[in-house]
Order: C-alpha cells, then structure tokens, then sequence
C-alpha cells in the first residue's frame, strides 16, 4: 500500500452530514480508545455521543463541524467539531473543540493540521478554545502543545458509565483582549 498522502479535501459539513459526521465519529473513537476503555462502554458511547441526531442538534444549534474527505468518492477521513462550550472551566468568549479527529492512517500527514486550522479561522471573535482530553493520549496531547494549547484543569468524563480521566485544555486566541 501506498503511504503518501492521497487526494483530500477538507469542506464545511451540513446537517446532511449527519450521518459521515456519526461514522467518522464512531471509527475514529473506537480506533483511538479499543483496548484503552472497556468494550461496552464504548459501544454506548458511540451509539449515543456519535449518532446522526446527535450531530444534527449539535448543528442546528450552531456549532460548526468539518468532514476531510479522501479520493475516490470523498471518503470521510477524518474531522472537528466546534460549538459553546460544555466545560466547567469555560469563561465568557470561549468556545469549545468538541471533538477533532483523523483515522490511524491519516495522522502524520497534514489533514490534522489543515482541520486545526479551519477551526481556529472559525473562533474569531472568541477569547480562547477548549477542549477536553483523556489524560494518558500522549499522541493528542503532544499535538495539542504543537498547537499552543495549554493545560487548565482537569475533568471526568464518562464514556457508556465508566469514568475516565481528561485534562481541560485552552489556547488563547488571537486578537483576544488580553
């Protein structure tokens, strides 16, 4: 197999997204948490956290999502998902990366950081992005660095009713009044 990186495109997703958005979702927790988090939860989670009705109302009460895409038929690859924050650590003006992912074959390549970059376009006008992090994803966390962010707290996070571990991340943005 080739491993360059093949033709690709990275393009706003719409509520008729909902379902590449709830398949992207669910491939690319479980390739990034199978054999990290209990099995069933898992499942429970992705049933719930990454269905099609979820991103829909993620959507439709204005959170901006992405879908990178692969040649041939624009495959989904990967994606990032920004809306008001659900983070207890979030302050007036901050927004939040729900989620941001790329599949196991993608990472490495400049997807990642091109999907960065559409979100951090999107944030203007706000004071710093969040994001949570499961606190031994040394991969996510180093990419995050890279990134500017900076860790601000901790949480729990519950995935199918086992709590986990993630560190609250934020990167300050720019043209924030500070």
């Amino acid at each position: 197999m080739d491993n360059s990186t093949p033709i690709w495109r990275i393009r706003p997703a719409t509520p008729d997204d909902a379902e590449a958005l709830a398949v992207i979702g669910s491939a690319t927790f479980l390739e990034s948490f199978a054999g990290v988090i209990e099995g069933k939860g898992l499942v429970a989670h992705c049933l719930k956290a990454h269905a099609a009705l979820t991103y829909r109302d993620y959507l439709a009460r204005g959170a901006k999502a992405w879908l990178a895409e692969v040649e041939p038929g624009h495959a989904p690859v990967g994606y990032a998902l920004i809306c008001e924050p659900e983070l207890e650590q979030a302050q007036p003006g901050d927004i939040e990366l729900k989620r941001i992912y790329v599949l196991s074959r993608f990472q490495g390549t400049v997807i990642s950081g091109v999907l960065m970059r559409h979100v951090l376009e999107a944030c203007e006008g706000h004071e710093r992005l969040l994001l949570g992090v499961k606190d031994d994803n040394h991969r996510a966390l180093s990419f995050y660095a890279k990134h500017r962010f900076e860790t601000i707290g901790s949480r729990r996070f519950d995935v199918g009713g086992c709590a986990y571990d993630d560190f609250v991340l934020a990167r300050t943005l720019a043209g924030a009044n500070h």
